[in-house]
């Protein structure tokens, strides 16, 4: 793996054994399984935002578990420059600490890292996702917006240079997306590498420089995001934003 790459992916594939009467989409069988990922190849440089889109079933959020060592693969290979953040869409499910800071410590020290060390990855992440004010409120008390921020100074706590966020956008107001679009270039700006798995393309397209698209299991588009609005997203099941008049490309970003 060149030290320039992030990621990289080659000839990824996910099976699962099936009865085809199980499954109305009989392309996706084959030999008894249901390729739920087939053939999947791609490499990520370091730094910069890949937007990963695909309607529901198209194996993004499975293919991000696999990236993220969550999920093992039936074929293929997949490394990794260093660890990988992977920011769930339900971020209640992360929660494992009573309040904001002992939650955010929870990982790092879960690493073994000493105590003074722990503290001021706790006290940093605070500080750069803007939560130091709350940092001793119950963590489950908090806003939407705030929990997908507590998750991701957990992962800068353990030090991970790869961020992934799954569907960072949903039952999230204007407010929220905002925020998330705020941390997300101020990770940007620190040269660490941003995996948003969405459908909502409108939301943040502009932060993009690689736009991938999974059809079916399979890898159907993989460019830049200026392009990807030429495209027939529909016929993928992707929302297109230019659909509705816009003035110019940075006008996909909610800011």
């Amino acid at each position: 793996m060149a030290d320039t790459q992030a990621v990289r992916l080659l000839n990824i594939t996910k099976k699962f054994s099936v009865s085809e009467d199980e499954y109305t989409d009989k392309e996706r069988i084959k030999d008894g399984a249901f390729f739920a990922l087939d053939d999947i190849s791609f490499t990520l440089e370091k730094g910069g935002c890949t937007m990963i889109c695909g309607a529901n079933g198209s194996g993004k959020s499975l293919l991000m578990s696999i990236i993220a060592g969550l999920e093992e693969l039936s074929s293929g290979s997949v490394s990794t420059s260093s660890r990988v953040g992977l920011i769930f869409q339900e971020p209640d499910n992360q929660i494992l600490g009573e309040t904001a800071r002992e939650d955010i410590a929870f990982g790092p020290a879960n690493l073994g890292l000493a105590k003074e060390t722990v503290q001021s990855r706790t006290i940093a992440a605070l500080a750069e996702t803007g939560l130091t004010a709350i940092a001793d409120f119950p963590a489950r008390s908090l806003s939407g917006g705030e929990k997908r921020r507590l998750a991701v100074a957990g992962v800068l706590a353990m030090d991970a240079e790869i961020i992934i966020f799954d569907e960072p956008y949903a039952n999230m107001d204007y407010h929220g997306v905002v925020q998330i679009n705020s941390l997300v270039k101020k990770i940007l700006a620190e040269n660490k590498t941003i995996i948003i798995l969405t459908h909502e393309v409108e939301k943040c397209l502009a932060l993009a420089n690689r736009f991938i698209v999974l059809f079916k299991g399979r890898k159907v588009y993989d460019g830049s995001a200026q392009d990807a609005l030429l495209l027939d997203l529909e016929s993928w099941g992707i929302h297109n934003p230019l659909g509705k008049p816009v003035n110019k490309y940075e006008d996909m970003l909610w800011q």
